[in-house]
């Protein structure tokens, strides 16, 4: 006599109900995907009244979404700390600057002397060290491209990025005439190239975040399926 598991009905069952939760959750996320992108075109007083509703739930999910995130990062570098070793230096700064940072703020709100103090004095300079290895890396991955892949558009490439540094910060002090100025070359790479590729990839992101909406709506994709 075989056991419950094994009766013919079990396995249905069990696959059912996992397979109802999908449609379920797939039904209520374009449900309210199509009220919030309705309140945005029909100006109708409930409509937009839910959808400002709707919206705010959205920040306050995204919020507790932020909290749990920072406890994890807590609790995974304290679990570091405690095992000690070489890293165990760095997750100790981490919570230490964590814990710091929260209850300044707490105390002092975020436009607060110390608040500002803990910005302008810390986390700026490391940003902006940050940004300057940026910068280096870039100017090295752009060497290498030259030198591995030589071509007119490599070659295009490089004499931008050679002209914008030299007009930018110039060698020796020696200020190069017409990279200067609001009429000069450097002016005229950044407003005009830059300034197209920027937004040609902010559409680019503008048009995969409709279609990608899009998608969740109509059901193709269901990233909240779990």
């Amino acid at each position: 006599m075989g056991s419950g598991c094994d009766h013919p009905g079990w396995g249905s069952i069990e696959t059912g109900g996992a397979d109802m939760k999908i449609p379920v959750a797939a039904a209520i996320a374009i449900a309210f995907g199509l009220v919030v992108l309705a309140g945005y075109f029909l100006p109708l007083p409930e409509l937009v009244s839910l959808r400002t509703i709707l919206v705010q739930w959205s920040m306050i999910i995204a919020s507790t979404a932020l909290f749990v995130g920072v406890a994890n990062l807590l609790r995974v570098h304290w679990f570091k700390l405690r095992k000690g070793g070489t890293a165990s230096a760095y997750s100790f700064l981490l919570i230490a600057s964590l814990l710091v940072t929260l209850v300044v703020v707490g105390l002092y709100g975020p436009t607060g002397s110390w608040s500002l103090w803990i910005f302008n004095s810390i986390q700026f300079p490391i940003e902006s060290s940050l940004m300057a290895i940026l910068a280096v890396v870039l100017i090295y991955s752009a060497a290498r491209l030259m030198r591995r892949r030589m071509d007119l558009f490599s070659l295009l490439f490089g004499m931008a990025v050679l002209l914008v540094l030299l007009g930018s910060a110039p060698i020796f002090g020696i200020e190069i005439p017409f990279l200067y100025g609001p009429d000069g070359l450097r002016s005229l790479i950044v407003q005009i190239p830059a300034v197209a590729g920027a937004r040609g990839i902010l559409l680019g992101v503008a048009l995969g975040t409709i279609a990608t909406g899009l998608r969740i709506l109509i059901g193709a994709d269901r990233p909240y399926g779990g």
